[in-house]
C-alpha cells in the first residue's frame, strides 16, 4: 500500500507539474487535490521524496499567491507566496547545483510576496513583510533597500514591480519544473511499477517490455503507460488485500473529489497519543523554524501520522503545560 501511494505520489506531482502553465483549467487544480491528499496521507516523508513533495506545495501555493484571504500556515501573516517562499527554500536545501536559477526565482517569490501587497493597497503589511523577508546579509541588503523604497511610495506601478512581475515568477518556475522533470522523471514508476505487476504473476504488455526514454514526442506514451501500470497496480492491491480506497477518501472513481478528504485522513489521525519523542522534535522544529511554521516543521521532523494543524494544536497544549 505504501509503495502504491508512493507510485501515485510521483505520478500526481508530473501531472501537476505539467499543468501548472494552465493554473485555470480544472486538470490542474483535481491534481492539486490528489497530490495534497497524497502528500497528506505519508505517515512521513521518504528522503526520495522530498523534492517532489516540496515542489508540489510549491506549485499549489504559487499558484494561488495573490489570494490573501487563503491561509496555508497557522500564522495569518503568512501569505500564499510567503509560505511558499520557505517550501523553496527547502527545495534549495536538497540541490547543489542551478545556483543562478535558485538565486532568481527566490528574488521574484520575494518580490512578488511584497507586490501583491501593495496591489491590494496593504501598505503597512508590505513593510512588516519585509522584515520578514531579508537577513542583515551585505548580500540581500541592495534588494531590500530598494523594496522598502518602493513601498514608501505606495505606488504599485513602480518599474521595479511591473519588471519583476507574477508572470516573469511564473516563467521562472516552469523553467525550473523542466529541469526538475527531466532530472527527477518518472521512469522509475514505469520500471518499478513493471517488475512489481510481473512479480505478482500479472501480464506485463509488450508495451511496458522495453525502457522508456523520456522526450517531447513521446510524452503521451509514457502518460499511457503510467495510468495503464497504475491502474493495474492499484486494482491488483484492492483485491489481493482488500484494500479499500473508500476508506482514505482516495478512490479510481472519485479522484476528483479526493481534496475534499483531507479532513478524513486528519481525523483517523487524531486520536494517536503524543509520544515524548515526538513532543521533543516539535519543540526542536520550533526553535529552529519558529512558532507558526507548521509545513516546516513537520516536513523536517520524523512525525508519526501527523498534520500541521496536529502539530500546532499539540504546541499549544505544552505551552499550556509549562
Amino acid at each position: 500500500e505504501a509503495v502504491a501511494a508512493e507510485w501515485m505520489l510521483e505520478f500526481a506531482c508530473s501531472r501537476l507539474c505539467r499543468h501548472f502553465a494552465e493554473q485555470s483549467g480544472a486538470e490542474f487544480w483535481r491534481w492539486r487535490d490528489v497530490a495534497q491528499a497524497l502528500i497528506n496521507g505519508l505517515s512521513q516523508i521518504p528522503p526520495h521524496q522530498k523534492k517532489r513533495v516540496y515542489l508540489c506545495q510549491l506549485l499549489i501555493r504559487i499558484a494561488q499567491g495573490k489570494s490573501l484571504g487563503l491561509q496555508f500556515e497557522n500564522d495569518q501573516r503568512i501569505s500564499p507566496l510567503e509560505s511558499a517562499l520557505s517550501f523553496w527554500t527547502l527545495l534549495e536545501m536538497e540541490e547543489n547545483k542551478l545556483e543562478k536559477l535558485h538565486g532568481d526565482i527566490r528574488r521574484l517569490i520575494q518580490i512578488q510576496i511584497v507586490a501583491v501587497y501593495m496591489e491590494n493597497r496593504y501598505f503597512r503589511e508590505a513593510a512588516e513583510v519585509l522584515e520578514r523577508l531579508f537577513t542583515d546579509s551585505e548580500s540581500d541588503k541592495p534588494l531590500r533597500v530598494k523594496l522598502a523604497t518602493v513601498i514608501r511610495t505606495k505606488d504599485p506601478y513602480v518599474p521595479l514591480l511591473q519588471s519583476f512581475n507574477y508572470s516573469l515568477l511564473i516563467s521562472k518556475i516552469q523553467s525550473y519544473i523542466k529541469l526538475f522533470l527531466k532530472e527527477n522523471g518518472t521512469n522509475f514508476l514505469i520500471q518499478e511499477a513493471t517488475k512489481h505487476v510481473v512479480s505478482n504473476g500479472l501480464e506485463a504488455t509488450a508495451l511496458l517490455n522495453r525502457p522508456v526514454e523520456v522526450s517531447e514526442t513521446d510524452e503521451s506514451d509514457l502518460e499511457t503507460k503510467q495510468r495503464f501500470v497504475l491502474i493495474i497496480i492499484l486494482l491488483r492491491d484492492c483485491l489481493d488485500s482488500n484494500m479499500k480506497f473508500e476508506n482514505q477518501r482516495v478512490s479510481l472513481n472519485n479522484m476528483q473529489n479526493v481534496g475534499n478528504n483531507e479532513v478524513s485522513f486528519a481525523s483517523s489521525r487524531r486520536r494517536q497519543r503524543w509520544t515524548p519523542t515526538e513532543d521533543l522534535k516539535l519543540k526542536s522544529g520550533v526553535m529552529e523554524f519558529g512558532v507558526g511554521n507548521w509545513a516546516k516543521i513537520l516536513a523536517h521532523g520524523n512525525f508519526n501520522n501527523r498534520t500541521s494543524v496536529m502539530l500546532k494544536d499539540r504546541w499549544r497544549t505544552l505551552t499550556k503545560m509549562k
